[in-house]
């Protein structure tokens, strides 16, 4: 039986040929479009030039500048010699030697004047050097221990003694009364200061201040000293 087709016209025969000639032509022209450059002949249109008038450019100005004249250096008149006679007498100025010697003598130690400290008069009590004892803190070893016992005293002490004012409970007051006073050179309280909301919270603050106990005064430099503390009272109301 006879093939129907002419196997000189089959068109699969020669098809890979075809392909791979195909793909070249079209790699050849790729790589001719990637690889074409061109130019502009007009580059009017760069904003990145810059162009100058002539007009605009200033010239620096030149400055002559006079300057003044050196002063002229001033001339010293020598000193005028004089020549004494021989027979003139002239007395010379002896001067005494200032170091002392075996002859020179001592001060006594009474003579010498001594001068005073200059301790102020009243000294707070967190800068004083020995702070005053509370009764019942003198076995405290330590300046420390002693402080530390002064104040739970003067706390024990509030709590011990403190009364709430009839006229404040009634009037609702409450607040914090700021106490300062003095521990006296013989340990004893004095200037009081007080400041708070109302009168009547100052009044039992000082009442309570009032029953301190004589204390040991400060001392400072080992000299007894007036000695200021200050503390608040709070008032307030269940």
């Amino acid at each position: 039986m006879e093939p129907k087709k002419n196997p000189q016209l089959d068109l699969r025969r020669n098809s890979l040929l075809y392909f791979f000639v195909g793909m070249t032509l079209v790699l050849l022209m790729a790589y001719l479009a990637l690889e074409l450059k061109t130019y502009y002949q007009d580059d009017s249109w760069d904003v990145g030039e810059l162009k100058v008038d002539d007009q605009l450019i200033e010239d620096a100005t030149i400055l002559k500048i006079k300057l003044p004249e050196p002063p002229k250096p001033k001339i010293q008149t020598p000193p005028k010699i004089e020549i004494k006679n021989n027979d003139e007498k002239i007395e010379e100025t002896v001067i005494e030697a200032s170091d002392t010697n075996q002859d020179t003598e001592i001060a006594k130690v009474e003579d010498v004047a001594v001068a005073e400290d200059d301790i102020p008069e009243e000294i707070p009590f967190i800068l004083i050097e020995n702070a005053p004892i509370f009764p019942g803190c003198e076995n405290e070893n330590t300046e420390k221990e002693k402080r530390d016992c002064f104040q739970e005293m003067i706390q024990k002490h509030i709590r011990k003694n403190f009364r709430y004012p009839d006229p404040a409970k009634e009037m609702g007051l409450q607040g914090r009364v700021s106490i300062m006073f003095t521990i006296d050179k013989d340990g004893s309280i004095n200037n009081l200061r007080l400041r708070g909301p109302h009168e009547s919270l100052e009044k039992e603050a000082a009442r309570i201040i009032s029953k301190l106990p004589e204390m040991k005064p400060g001392e400072q430099r080992g000299i007894p000293v007036k000695v200021s503390y200050s503390l608040p009272i709070t008032f307030k109301l269940n």
